[in-house]
């Protein structure tokens, strides 16, 4: 799925498909972090059933506004614990497949909000 790309500073999802998603036409074939000004590729597992609650809390470290969880080809919600000290700290998280995380990422990051979008293949 191809993205229609407005003009942002920083990082956008221009596509995504099953086994890859592309930052600023950087193709990137794992999961991988996804912020307005970095990518990091080494912070998560390769999919949803490797998924264990550091890899979630550790995103406050990025201290985002909001969190963005794809979990890959479809929607799946993580044990409740996984994110409950998150709204304590004032910070949304969304759970939703990985597609939809791409394009909510953008239109957050076109409202210039402190998104950080983790992005599981599968």
């Amino acid at each position: 799925m191809r993205f229609a790309q407005d003009s942002f500073a920083g990082n956008s999802i221009t596509a995504y498909a099953r086994d890859q998603i592309t930052v600023n036409d950087q193709v990137i074939l794992s999961s991988v972090i996804v912020t307005p000004d970095r990518i990091i590729r080494d912070w998560l597992p390769n999919s949803f059933a490797g998924l264990q609650e550091h890899h979630v809390t550790r995103l406050a470290e990025l201290e985002p506004e909001i969190i963005i969880l794809g979990t890959g080809a479809t929607s799946r919600f993580p044990p409740a614990e996984y994110a409950a000290g998150f709204l304590t700290q004032g910070i949304g998280v969304e759970f939703m497949d990985t597609a939809a995380a791409c394009r909510t990422f953008n239109i957050l990051i076109s409202e210039e909000r402190r998104v950080v979008a983790a992005l599981l293949l599968s």
